[in-house]
């Protein structure tokens, strides 16, 4: 290998490790302040509550939140979602290392459970006590705050700007 050859194979190594290092801070340690950790506590309370709902006392309101042209069983999405969100919610608890991650996990699965709740509007379907067009439209705007709240209060947001600085 000739002397250039090395010296580029050195570079990209460093390269290689410098970049591996900033990922690796950008999404381990993610500002940690009392209303980021507050935040990160009620959202994973909140979807811990939504998933014992999902699988017990308000299932039956869940289970029309389920856009007709899924072609899966209204109950087994119910149960899947509970399931997913006790996890979700679990996590958020009890993986402060992890939260970057999770943030992220979490925002996406209200991203993916969006289109129930447009489906509920579309279709002037009653739950929760959503029992109006303006009520349905309302939780409409809500679901982007559930995608922001996740990104912010793990740090996952900023970790992903701050990935090349």
């Amino acid at each position: 290998m000739s002397r250039t050859s090395k010296k580029a194979a050195v570079a990209a190594r460093e390269s290689t490790r410098s970049l591996g290092a900033t990922v690796k801070a950008a999404t381990a340690n993610p500002p940690r302040t009392v209303p980021r950790l507050l935040g990160r506590i009620v959202l994973g309370s909140f979807l811990l509550f939504a998933g014992i709902g999902h699988l017990t006392f308000v299932r039956e309101e869940f289970r029309a939140q389920v856009p007709e042209w899924l072609p899966i069983d209204k109950d087994t999405v119910v149960v899947a979602s509970g399931i997913v969100e006790i996890t979700l919610g679990g996590a958020l608890l009890a993986l402060p290392g992890k939260r970057v991650h999770v943030g992220w996990i979490v925002a996406a699965f209200f991203v993916v459970i969006f289109p129930g709740n447009i489906s509920q509007l579309v279709t002037r379907t009653d739950a929760f006590g959503l029992n109006s067009d303006a009520a349905r439209g309302l939780r409409l705007i809500f679901q982007p705050v559930l995608v922001l709240w996740a990104l912010w209060c793990t740090g996952a947001w900023r970790a992903w700007r701050n990935r090349s600085r």
